[in-house]
């Protein structure tokens, strides 16, 4: 299957019926599919080739969506950029992934002039929206094109995206899902979302990441659910869409959550008749802060763990998990679930061997949606994809039951006089304490010990603490080398776009001048 099956059966079946809604623009499966076609006979004609890349620099629009089923009709390779890099690193991934043409939007275009002498491989530049001077218009450029498809024989086994991870560490590093990869995971998702004909999806989370994209934007169309997409996150706009706009369904990440909860005071107060459920992942969520968002929403709640090289989810927490929990297993809230259909995980020590179930070591996973490899980096394909496992870098824990727990990245582990510590541990106690909104816990040096825990802290709107409230909190909660020497209040956590923390840039300031680094997450 490939990636633009999915719309052309969904235009074939019920072509009149919504593919997505932006502001007052509506777009039909049947407009959908006709514009898909004259943008990707636009791309063959232009020269391209079948495993070119086509790269975009854009927020959230209708345009974005139809890019990626063009480019999957033309037989490109498709390369979302993250429009929260710097230019430098747009630069160092377009050079490195020997991008033919870039479509951009907005003020992007502008921002793409600073670094354009730099782009070695760009063959054409379109703006998306509007004109601009050394840039070919988007419009223009599909008016007088067929509404039928480019002949080109795209197969299931194609690379479809090449997708570039977070680069917490180094340079990011490029990869390679085909289309079976993603159209496997696309179903895996539809199976859990359940989307209905004609429901909705609130689509804020930006579609550069596999969280908002693989995960959301295509399941909710593989079903025939229609997008009502948000190129920016608002608390208040996305609490008002929630409950004005009919929407059943929405991906969100738990820093959303939060925000909404805490930045619109009638959150709680507000109607959400036709909210069905909200999928959040992409990073752990509190506990406090999943139970108040279950009382103001009132719907399903499902969590999905992941990640790039996976085409997103590995494993999915149901609502089923969700009210067990709250019925008689309350620890399952800080499970990550069990794995999707047809994925494996297994949990191994430092030599890749399996170790009973309770015990904490690397989370390895496979299945069909798993990626071909990194981009022109085979040394570490194979370090990645050894065995045929992909290897995370998270440590985790299997239950008797299959579900995986998260304890923290293998990276992130704390050594304090030669004891192993997790932070995810000592975060999950911290994040119980009434005034503690968001915790990130990180080593820093220690002339004693080597590395001590600090607890650098977000406190609740309103709420106030102490260095040493918190530290006495987890007196009785954790052993004596777990426990927080010191804590740092600050206003925000520094994270990624998909709201990953970035403890590196956290312990820089600690580990500055230091011979020994702790190594990023």
């Amino acid at each position: 299957m490939r990636l633009h099956d999915f719309l052309d059966y969904r235009a074939r079946e019920h072509g009149e019926a919504a593919f997505a809604v932006q502001g007052d623009r509506h777009i039909t499966y049947h407009a959908a599919q006709a514009v898909a076609n004259r943008l990707a006979n636009a791309l063959v004609d232009s020269g391209l080739q079948p495993g070119d890349r086509l790269a975009i620099l854009s927020k959230n629009s209708i345009e974005y969506m139809l890019l990626y089923f063009a480019s999957s009709k033309a037989g490109l390779v498709t390369i979302p950029l993250n429009y929260r890099l710097a230019s430098a690193e747009w630069s160092y991934i377009l050079n490195d992934a020997e991008a033919k043409v870039l479509f951009a939007a907005g003020n992007y275009l502008q921002d793409v002039e600073t670094i354009r002498s730099e782009l070695k491989s760009i063959e054409k530049f379109i703006a998306i929206d509007g004109a601009s001077a050394g840039w070919e218009e988007y419009q223009g450029l599909i008016t007088d094109q067929p509404e039928t498809p480019p002949v080109r024989n795209v197969t299931s086994q194609d690379d479809l995206f090449q997708l570039y991870t977070s680069g917490t560490t180094g340079h990011p590093k490029g990869a390679v899902l085909t289309h079976q990869s993603v159209t496997t995971h696309i179903l895996q998702m539809a199976l859990v979302h359940n989307v209905q004909p004609g429901e909705r999806l609130l689509l804020v989370a930006p579609v550069f990441h596999v969280a908002g994209l693989n995960a959301g934007a295509f399941p909710c169309l593989s079903a025939g659910g229609c997008l009502y997409i948000q190129a920016d996150f608002k608390p208040d706009e996305v609490v008002r869409a929630l409950s004005d706009e009919h929407i059943g369904i929405a991906i969100l990440v738990p820093a959303m959550i939060q925000a909404c909860l805490t930045a619109v005071p009638d959150v709680a107060q507000r109607r959400y008749d036709d909210l069905r459920l909200i999928h959040y992942g992409a990073s752990p969520i509190a506990e406090a802060t999943l139970r108040r968002a279950m009382e103001a929403f009132k719907c399903e709640f499902s969590q999905g763990y992941g990640m790039t090289e996976m085409s997103a989810a590995i494993a999915v927490l149901s609502w089923a998990d969700h009210q067990r929990a709250l019925r008689e297993k309350p620890e399952l809230l800080i499970a990550a679930g069990r794995p999707v259909l047809g994925t494996e995980v297994r949990i191994v020590d430092a030599n890749d061997n399996p170790v009973p179930n309770g015990t904490i070591g690397e989370v390895l996973t496979r299945g069909i949606q798993m990626m071909k490899g990194y981009w022109k980096q085979p040394e570490a394909t194979a370090k990645a994809l050894r065995g045929g496992w992909m290897h995370t870098g998270d440590a985790g824990i299997l239950d008797d039951e299959g579900y995986l727990y998260i304890q923290d990245r293998v990276k992130d582990m704390v050594v304090s006089g030669g004891e192993n510590i997790y932070p995810r541990v000592v975060e999950e106690v911290l994040f119980k304490h009434p005034a503690v909104a968001e915790v990130a816990v990180i080593g820093v040096p220690d002339e004693q010990w080597g590395e001590t825990i600090k607890a650098v802290v977000v406190l609740r709107s309103g709420m106030a603490a102490t260095e040493e409230e918190i530290i006495d909190f987890c007196q009785g909660k954790l052993g004596g080398f777990e426990r927080p020497r010191s804590v740092d209040f600050v206003d925000s956590l520094p994270r990624t776009p998909s709201g990953k923390v970035l403890k590196r840039v956290l312990r820089e300031p600690y580990w500055a001048g230091q011979s020994r680094h702790v190594a990023g997450a």
